[in-house]
């Protein structure tokens, strides 16, 4: 029974890790590439998360998590609500709420205190990118996002260099969010992986990722898609970059897993602020109203997300 809670555990968190995460980091390469076939974008993806999966897991004797999960112990024995948070998730991702997955999951064989450093380390760093994104965007912005500078990315010399530009960014930004991330998957396996244990579950997470990507995304990425020229590849490419820089910067700060989400959110809202405040002064309004509602569906997740883990704790008692 402990063995098939382990590997159904597994199955969830993977399948809903994935769909709700993969966006915040694939999102704009899927969405500037929407006439490239699915299968290429998959191959690319694949290749990067196998690399740094079996980096991880030669580099750090079989944890594949970069030692995220160093103080979070897999128990002795697996009961059945240990499959709530993964369930839950699963249900939302499906409805479209982009929910942080590292609370979802790591609080359910977290402490108290370990959740209250994961929370803090995940809200400066919605900050961080927030700020960040701002100052960036109100230098940047009349230069690569205005109308005029972005018709002069179809010329052929520039489209070449930004096609290539865009897919090492992507690769860049889509191994540190793995780096992040392998946590919220592997959560439900032993710390240490066979080699066989590493090539299944590798098999299991590119199944997954080619589902996600022949459907482009699904609910998730009309976040994505909402926002001021992230279907352009110059300014997906320029997202990518700075979300992969503040990950490897902030994220690598220590071992506390965070959340991701929160700061992909941080950084499209500052950058749709201080686009919209120099370029677009009439939708500033409708702007805010669409930072407001994405901060919403965040915040409600995080509410959801530690509700499910007092629910556990609840039952657990009994």
């Amino acid at each position: 029974m402990e063995i098939l809670i382990l590997y159904t555990g597994f199955l969830l968190a993977a399948y809903a890790v994935i769909g709700n995460d993969v966006i915040q980091t694939l999102g704009t390469f899927i969405s500037s590439n929407n006439k490239t076939h699915w299968t290429s974008l998959w191959g690319f993806a694949g290749i990067i998360l196998s690399a740094t999966l079996i980096f991880g897991w030669y580099m750090y004797d079989g944890d594949v998590s970069y030692q995220r999960l160093n103080s979070i112990t897999l128990p002795e024995t697996l009961k059945w609500w240990h499959l709530i948070a993964p369930l839950a998730l699963l249900i939302i991702t499906r409805l479209g709420i982009p929910v942080s997955t590292t609370f979802m999951i790591l609080s359910v064989f977290s402490s108290q205190q370990f959740i209250e450093k994961m929370i803090l380390k995940s809200v400066y760093g919605y900050g961080i990118s927030v700020i960040t994104a701002f100052l960036i965007y109100l230098l940047i912005a009349q230069r690569l996002e205005s109308k005029a500078s972005l018709e002069n990315v179809h010329k052929t010399n520039q489209k070449r260099f930004w096609i290539v530009a865009q897919w090492l960014s992507t690769a860049f930004l889509w191994s540190q969010w793995l780096i992040q991330d392998f946590a919220n998957i592997y959560v439900f396996l032993p710390r240490r992986l066979s080699i066989w244990e590493l090539l299944g579950s590798l098999v299991v997470i590119l199944s997954i990722m080619a589902y996600i990507f022949k459907n482009r995304g699904g609910k998730i990425q009309e976040m994505v898609n909402q926002k001021v020229n992230t279907r352009n590849i110059r300014s997906a490419t320029i997202i990518d970059l700075f979300y992969g820089v503040i990950l490897f910067i902030y994220g690598n700060y220590n071992a506390i897993p965070m959340s991701t989400t929160w700061t992909f959110i941080g950084i499209l809202a500052g950058r749709e602020i201080a686009i919209n405040y120099l370029l677009n002064k009439g939708k500033l309004k409708s702007s805010y109203q669409l930072i407001a509602k994405d901060f919403a569906k965040v915040s409600l997740g995080l509410a959801i997300s530690i509700s499910i883990v007092y629910l556990i704790q609840l039952i657990k008692t009994f």
